[in-house]
């Protein structure tokens, strides 16, 4: 009975101390240079190595870090253009990674590509993709990079809209050794003024998958088609969107690839620059290419009451963006939106001053097609009046593979800050049981990075404070990234300096 005793403490005990350190936090020192204006871009683990890019004053450079976030390697890419870079993408496998970028060379623009190793050291020579010529000097990407889930395939395009009513759309198709599977170039009619081009996403299967909606000036979309280049075809197939009765906000796309379909949402109007009514949401099926589901989910009086913070019940989700669609493997799916809005002294904020569109996507520069970017590279720039950014509540909803709402959840949260954006809203981590919400909270003064755990049914659970949360850093969640099964790695403001931090979910 004595050893029972013993063992059910012990166990307890564990437990305990296990819970104590659910979430642990490594900080790495900053070099010299790390200062506000680096670029960055979290490139992700391998090995037992964590690699995160660095451009300072058209260096650029790969600093490779320890499991205590020590940097054991700083490799200078000396072989680089000594061009300016327009734009950087990363591609990561287990044990090596692409580094796909472009530059400008006189009125050229170059997309190339290097492979490099876990100590992010080259291992290939840079390769040529593709060239654009163009009249002069841009700031803008020509090219977009796109990966499947699963990174068999990889998608180079560009858009050439110089003729308003007909884009010219350049595609190259790539395997995982960058190798060219198929070319297109085709013709996109834009049959309306106020035609435009969404959210772009790649299969398994390598198609492309986007939508092409009518918006008037900022209005809402008034209509809308699914648009689906097949992966070997030189053509565009259009597929409508029904929108009877009904305006959409903007249209998120998602693939789920497991049950072969693509998951189109958006928040829906029932009239012109009206009130958000609820979530539109359609399951189109990539094999027969028809709908599986189309439906319009209501918000009713108790979830408005919930959500709408400072504003009246009716205009509820007027604030709200759409941020994250994760899907499940049995076809279901969980969306969350945040509330994200401005104010200042000389204008009033709403939705449609935007230039519309998510605060969380940037414009759509269609000179050639330069899409929504979230990391600090691209970040948004300064603002020549004083604007205070406001990030509050975040709703969670759950939905079945037919449309049917499983479960809905709000974490409340008041998070604001003057002249940038950049320490406020969230980042999810998928530790596979839960997922994690991380953002900074006002506590005296400092912001402390919070942890709220989302179990499977729906219940919100703020974690204890992390594990060594240096109250001298100012952590940048919304840049974050998750980089393996129970690892997160967030930048991190410290004095007047950029470091990271490595979270480790037990």
């Amino acid at each position: 009975m004595k050893n029972m005793k013993t063992k059910l403490f012990l166990i307890v005990l564990l437990a305990v101390f296990d819970a104590a350190y659910a979430q642990k936090i490594v900080y790495s020192e900053s070099d010299k240079d790390d200062n506000r204006k680096m670029n960055f871009e979290i490139i992700g683990k391998m090995g037992n190595n964590f690699l995160i890019y660095k451009s300072i004053r058209n260096e650029n450079f790969i600093s490779v870090y320890d499991n205590n976030m020590k940097q054991i390697e700083k490799v200078k890419h000396e072989y680089l253009p000594e061009e300016r870079m327009i734009n950087v993408d990363f591609f990561p496998y287990q044990d090596f990674f692409y580094m796909i970028y472009q530059y400008q060379k006189r009125n050229v623009v170059y997309c190339a590509y290097l492979k490099m190793d876990g100590m992010g050291k080259k291992i290939s020579e840079p390769m040529e993709l593709d060239t654009t010529t163009i009249g002069g000097f841009t700031n803008n990407k020509i090219y977009t990079v796109i990966a499947s889930e699963d990174k068999q395939k990889i998608i180079v395009f560009k858009i050439n809209s110089r003729d308003r009513n007909k884009f010219i759309i350049t595609t190259k198709l790539l395997n995982d050794k960058l190798q060219l599977l198929h070319k297109s170039i085709l013709t996109m009619p834009m049959d309306e003024r106020n035609d435009n081009l969404g959210e772009f996403v790649l299969d398994n299967e390598g198609n492309l998958v986007f939508s092409k909606f009518y918006r008037q000036g900022n209005e809402n979309i008034s209509k809308a088609y699914i648009v689906v280049k097949k992966a070997t075809n030189d053509a565009f197939d259009f597929y409508n969107i029904n929108l009877e009765k009904i305006y959409l906000d903007e249209l998120r796309v998602k693939v789920d690839n497991y049950n072969h379909r693509y998951l189109f949402t958006s928040f829906y109007y029932n009239q012109r620059r009206g009130s958000i009514e609820g979530l539109y949401f359609q399951a189109f099926n990539s094999i027969n290419s028809k709908a599986e589901f189309e439906k319009a989910f209501v918000f009713n009086d108790d979830l408005r009451e919930e959500a709408r913070g400072d504003a009246n019940k009716r205009m509820a989700f007027n604030d709200y963006f759409i941020r994250n669609i994760i899907i499940k493997n049995d076809g279901g799916f969980i969306l969350d939106a945040e509330a994200f809005y401005t104010t200042s002294k000389a204008n009033a904020w709403n939705r449609w001053d935007y230039m519309y569109g998510s605060p969380f996507l940037s414009p759509i520069d269609y000179y050639y097609y330069s899409p929504y970017y979230s990391n600090w590279m691209w970040r948004r720039g300064g603002n020549n009046q004083s604007v205070r950014y406001h990030a509050d509540n975040l709703v969670i909803f759950s939905f079945d593979k037919n449309g049917g709402l499983g479960w809905n959840n709000i974490i409340s949260k008041e998070q604001y800050d003057d002249d940038t954006d950049d320490r406020i809203s969230y980042q999810v981590m998928n530790t596979g049981g839960q997922l994690h919400f991380l953002f900074n909270q006002q506590v005296r003064k400092n912001l402390l990075l919070s942890d709220y755990a989302l179990s499977p049914d729906g219940a919100i659970t703020p974690n204890p404070t992390l594990k060594n949360l240096d109250r001298g850093h100012e952590f940048l969640p919304k840049y974050g990234k998750q980089v393996s099964a129970r690892q997160f790695i967030a930048p991190c403001l410290y004095r007047n300096y950029i470091c990271f931090a490595k979270i480790d979910f037990n």
